[in-house]
């Protein structure tokens, strides 16, 4: 006899209803990727540093055009709400606080990757696409270059491209704004 094993896969609202019940805790690090409670790998020291870099950059060329959200959820559908390192938002009144933001409000989310690369590139990078994020950086620590994904289309990005270290990179909603690789990789 053969029995069938099924996954029971959690909407955002049960999520937030076990952190509410204290089954997940505020200082957890996890995320809801498909219904999946994901455990998220420690911040080292270069991701930590990649992260505050990109903060200060961003804040001092894009200042009040954009609302700079570091490691905060976006909620893509009803199952999958991750939380990326950093989101370019857009500019609201209540500063998002009746709300996570959704793919609609995004200029950019930045996932700095030093041991989760495939993880980024093969299984959020999709659900980013098919939720219409309009540009996706994944900052490569391992190899110092920095992946662009830009223009979704189902569950990919029509235009992909590398930059490494030395080169200009700008954010498609910014092209008049320009960062330096080594700036935001160190």
């Amino acid at each position: 006899m053969h029995t069938e094993v099924t996954k029971k896969l959690f909407t955002v609202d049960e999520y937030y209803r076990m952190a509410e019940a204290g089954i997940l805790h505020e200082d957890s690090r996890v995320e809801l990727i498909e219904g999946e409670i994901i455990q998220m790998s420690p911040i080292g020291i270069r991701h930590a540093s990649c992260v505050s870099r990109a903060i200060k950059l961003f804040m001092t060329k894009l200042g009040d055009r954009i609302w700079l959200s570091p490691q905060n959820p976006v909620r893509l559908s009803n199952i999958t709400e991750p939380q990326p390192d950093i989101q370019l938002l857009k500019p609201r009144a209540d500063f998002y606080g009746s709300k996570h933001p959704v793919a609609d409000d995004t200029y950019l989310v930045l996932e700095v990757s030093d041991t989760t690369l495939r993880y980024d590139r093969d299984r959020k990078l999709p659900l980013y696409a098919k939720s219409g994020v309009p540009e996706v950086w994944i900052e490569d620590l391992q190899a110092n270059q920095i992946l662009v994904y830009r223009k979704p289309k189902g569950e990919r990005y029509s235009t992909s491209l590398v930059f490494q270290l030395g080169q200009p990179i700008s954010l498609a909603a910014f092209p008049e704004i320009s960062f330096n690789v080594d700036d935001l990789i160190g």
